[in-house]
């Protein structure tokens, strides 16, 4: 009997366990490259044949090819751009041809690259054409312009060992680990549910007529490598799963773990998707409303339309090998007590449709309020309940920005006094002055090191919110896309609160309390925010306060008004 294609094993990129001890210490002497989470990620599924057909991060011509039109240079349907990217400086350093040390961040070396290729890529089309669109409310467009490296390398990899993961051990497998475990419980068709988010009823019901639908067994692969920023933290999430597994006939049901670095890419992310459980040995593949979509573009609408991503799967995938089981959105109707797709109740006007959004049930864990059993597990609510106590219960930071001398500090420090007043949380008071003596004594006021000295106060802040504290920072902060990082970094752990102490040039310049802006005004203080230097305003911060004839107390009063109205402190 001749074995199934889709569980016979696929080609690695690693080598063997000899050769490996011998590379190790041949790649000590490499220059080496120290991979940020996301090529971590990456390089893991390239090793592991995840990635399959390709043999490396991708040279310039297969770049070119898989931004203009989802091909490999050779023709090979490929949706997503897989590059090292690095920093120009360390760009120069190489020659064409030169092997270089891929290192995970303690210093270890997972693999060598040979350096085929090296060029600075359009960043912005490859932005549209495989983002959509060239707007950095997508996070993956504005990881390409304001973290990823400005160089791309291209070259085959060499894989020594895999990266470790102390977390989950048991539940996380190779594409042909999972084969063999497939061909060992004798599955031949095998539908695949790819999942960023906890698992509720709707899910269960969706998956469990999907693997009907298929006559398939079920994989439940959720990804825990990068999704999206504000997503549930993967410790949290795959404990939700184990939960949920218990409801699931065990004869039928597999779960593993996928370490995968969304790009939240749409339509290109569900072929992308497709292709990467394929190499895991699936046959079937279920893609849902608004697949790996990021929400709203910059004018408030969706990135793309809530089906686009089905049509593209659907095109492509008797090329890809792996079929699409599409699902629609499932509703609760409460007079049959069960989950039906939305667009097939024919009755609608005569029966109650239940929903709870993610929006919504956010706002539930935030308030502490009801979640009811229809919707999800309550093995599933305690887990996120653990993890997201009520909003007055969790730490959250205060952000003021504005210019020097607008009075942010002033009001930073009357509404730390009220908060501390108040009692329940610890509060700590970021000041500008403070951190530069403490944290930042050593850097200067260039652009560089201002940024650096932004991105340290955020560091703390999100360590004293992920730790139910309250943090207030009073940095000037001029760069809005320092701002949003600082943002993205806290709000994994708790609400952020952008406050513009938005004084005027000249009403800080009259005040002058410190004698910078004469100095400023002399050439005497380079680069100086609103003299020399830029001032992006903040576009949509959560308040606006004006100081110009209102007195501090009032300005922190407001600042306590809008917590208490996003359900931080209680009234």
């Amino acid at each position: 009997m001749t074995m199934l294609a889709n569980l016979a094993p696929i080609p690695e990129l690693y080598v063997s366990y000899d050769s490996a001890q011998k590379l190790k210490v041949e790649a000590g002497d490499l220059k080496s490259h120290d991979l940020t989470p996301r090529q971590i990620c990456d390089l893991e599924l390239l090793m592991n044949g995840g990635f399959n057909p390709l043999k490396g991060f991708l040279d310039q011509a297969d770049y070119d090819s898989v931004v203009e039109n989802m091909r490999l240079a050779d023709g090979t349907l490929w949706p997503m751009p897989i590059n090292l990217d690095v920093s120009e400086a360390f760009a120069e350093s190489l020659e064409i041809g030169e092997d270089i040390a891929l290192r995970d961040q303690e210093g270890v070396i997972l693999a060598t690259m040979t350096v085929a290729d090296r060029w600075t890529p359009n960043k912005a089309r490859e932005a549209k054409m495989v983002f959509g669109a060239d707007d950095i409310a997508h996070p993956a467009v504005n990881h390409l312009h304001n973290q990823a490296g400005a160089i791309y390398l291209g070259g085959p990899v060499t894989g020594i060992q895999q990266p470790v993961h102390y977390d989950f051990r048991g539940s996380r497998d190779t594409p042909n680990e999972l084969r063999a475990y497939f061909r060992k419980l004798g599955w031949r068709r095998i539908v695949a549910f790819q999942t960023r988010n906890p698992l509720h009823r709707a899910h269960q019901e969706l998956t469990f007529r999907a693997a009907r639908e298929a006559q398939a067994n079920l994989l439940i692969h959720p990804v825990v490598g990068l999704t999206k920023p504000g997503d549930v933290d993967h410790f949290t999430r795959v404990r939700c799963y184990e939960a949920v597994l218990d409801k699931y006939p065990a004869a039928t049901t597999s779960m593993s773990l996928l370490n995968l670095a969304m790009r939240m890419a749409g339509p290109r992310e569900a072929v992308w998707h497709g292709l990467i459980r394929k190499n895991h040995g699936c046959t079937h593949f279920i893609v849902g409303r608004d697949h790996a979509g990021p929400g709203k573009n910059s004018a408030g609408e969706d990135f793309y339309g809530p089906y686009d991503a089905q049509d593209l799967f659907r095109q492509h995938q008797d090329e890809m090998g792996i079929e699409m089981v599409d699902f629609k959105h499932m509703v609760y109707v409460q007079e049959r007590a069960q989950y039906e797709p939305n667009d097939e109740i024919e009755d609608r006007d005569n029966v109650t449709i239940l929903n709870i959004s993610g929006t919504e049930l956010r706002r539930r864990l935030q308030e502490g309020l009801e979640i009811p059993e229809w919707f999800s597990f309550p093995e599933v609510v305690k887990e996120l309940r653990r993890t997201r106590p009520p909003r007055s219960k969790q730490g959250f930071t205060v952000f003021f920005t504005g210019f020097s001398g607008s009075g942010k500090s002033t009001i930073a420090n009357a509404l730390m006094v009220k908060l501390m007043e108040m009692g329940g949380r610890p509060v700590t008071l970021l000041d500008g002055d403070i951190v530069r003596k403490n944290l930042s004594s050593e850097l200067g006021f260039s652009k560089e090191h201002r940024d650096l000295n932004i991105r340290r106060i955020g560091y703390v802040a999100s360590e004293i919110t992920k730790n139910g504290g309250i943090a207030i920072c009073a940095p000037i902060a001029p760069y809005a896309t320092t701002r949003r990082a600082v943002r993205e970094d806290i709000e994994a752990y708790g609400a952020f609160l952008e406050v513009h102490v938005a004084t005027s040039i000249e009403e800080c310049e009259r005040r002058d309390r410190k004698g910078l802006y004469k100095l400023a005004r002399e050439g005497k203080i380079k680069e100086f925010t609103g003299i020399s230097d830029p001032y992006d305003v903040p576009e949509n911060p959560e308040l606006r306060v004006e100081t110009e004839g209102t007195d501090v107390d009032n300005c922190a009063h407001q600042v306590l008004l809008k917590l208490e109205n996003m359900g931080l402190i209680a009234g």
